[in-house]
């Protein structure tokens, strides 16, 4: 079998999925895209896991969580966060 050029890889898709999800790709990108999708099953998989991420975390409220768990988040946030700010310093 040929290998096309155009074809995209898994990890092109993982880096387009926010764009594809927004409906932000061009025409070109997203058949790319939607052809990927249709012969890689992990990729399918991938985007629906992200898909229920996103609903499941659009229904999360601060209020929702216990304190340990919103404090365990603020905490791995402001490491996360650290790190950004002071790429290749360690604790």
């Amino acid at each position: 079998m040929t290998q096309v050029l155009d074809d995209i890889t898994c990890r092109e898709l993982v880096e387009l999925v926010t764009g594809y999800l927004e409906g932000a790709l061009s025409d070109a990108d997203r058949t790319r895209f939607e052809e990927h999708l249709e012969i890689c099953g992990a990729c399918r998989t991938y985007i629906e896991q992200i898909r229920l991420t996103i609903e499941a975390s659009g229904q999360l409220t601060e209020e929702a969580l216990e304190p340990s768990a919103r404090d365990a988040f603020m905490d791995a946030f402001r490491d996360w966060n650290r790190s950004r700010s002071n790429p290749g310093t360690s604790d």
